[in-house]
């Protein structure tokens, strides 16, 4: 099959790599939610030889990124994981990191409640959460662009929509995570860093 191809993923790829090399210890154990393309986890995984990246998704997007996969051959890169957030079975087993890109504006908001419950579930005590994406702050976007996409977005579905980080704040803290940074990224979007509590 021909590759899927996201112009995004090599645009934010750079950005998000430097931020994964300063905030990710060494030799760990990384889920991915939502790979999509597969792409993020090939320039990742091929940068940071001392994480063991583990890919997931929906099951209709696995042959793509075994599209992508099969171009590499790296020991730390790992096939996809059956992940549908609402529906599939959680992997029985802990992560130091879990790692989201473009996921929670395009995930009803039951899936967005369910990937954070997840994530608490199999992630290590100090471990992080990356959640990298458009978000608004006390309702408001911080720009017309993210304005103008999340209108777009509602036309597709109404279920979708840029989220908003007090809410997200909300679900997190219950399950034991705590915002640890918010960091600003190019086209107006951010990655949120959540920490599970030692406690």
């Amino acid at each position: 099959m021909q590759k899927p191809y996201a112009e995004s993923c090599d645009q934010n790829g750079p950005p998000l790599l430097a931020v994964l090399r300063r905030l990710l210890p060494a030799a760990i154990d990384l889920l991915e939610i939502g790979s999509g393309t597969g792409q993020h986890a090939v320039m990742f995984a091929q940068a940071l030889p001392e994480v063991n990246w583990f890919t997931s998704d929906r099951t209709e997007m696995h042959a793509g990124i075994h599209s992508w996969l099969d171009e590499v051959e790296l020991t730390n890169l790992h096939r996809p994981i059956a992940l549908d957030v609402l529906h599939d079975p959680w992997p029985a087993r802990q992560f130091d990191a879990v790692f989201s890109a473009n996921t929670a504006h395009i995930m009803p908001p039951t899936a967005v409640e369910a990937m954070f419950t997840g994530v608490a579930r199999i992630l290590r005590p100090g471990g992080l959460f990356l959640l990298y994406g458009p978000f608004k702050y006390d309702r408001e976007h911080t720009s017309e662009s993210n304005l103008a996409f999340d209108n777009w977005l509602k036309t597709q579905d109404p279920q979708r929509g840029v989220r908003d980080v007090r809410w997200l704040q909300q679900l997190a803290e219950p399950l034991g995570m705590e915002l640890a940074d918010d960091i600003a990224m190019p086209t107006n979007n951010r990655t949120l860093v959540w920490r599970r509590r030692l406690q």
